[in-house]
């Protein structure tokens, strides 16, 4: 399966997918943590990949989604964007709703 493959699977399997360096619990960079406490945030599941474990998907992944950084938030298989996004979303009080839509899209 291809990196391609491989990403499309994953986004496809789970509906809020937030790719990060390290996980929820153990966070790796700031800007994965604020994305991650946003999410919590929101009370809802989401899916979590840490790039760190696996060099290939944060190596391919810019280029799939062309945004060069982590963290990347996708909600339905689209991407929402990084940290600042998605914080700034959870301050406007839009971050849950959308999560939740992504949910029920699934």
């Amino acid at each position: 399966m291809g990196m391609t493959d491989r990403i499309r699977a994953e986004l496809e399997s789970h509906p809020v997918v937030l790719f990060m360096k390290g996980t929820p619990q153990h966070p790796m960079c700031g800007f994965s943590d604020r994305a991650a406490q946003a999410l919590e945030a929101c009370g809802l599941p989401y899916h979590t990949i840490n790039v760190l474990a696996d060099p290939e998907i944060r190596a391919y992944l810019p280029r799939y989604s062309n945004w060069p950084t982590f963290p990347q938030l996708f909600l339905a298989g689209e991407l929402i964007g990084g940290c600042d996004i998605v914080v700034e979303l959870h301050q406007q009080g839009e971050l849950q709703g959308m999560v939740a839509d992504a949910l029920k899209a699934a």
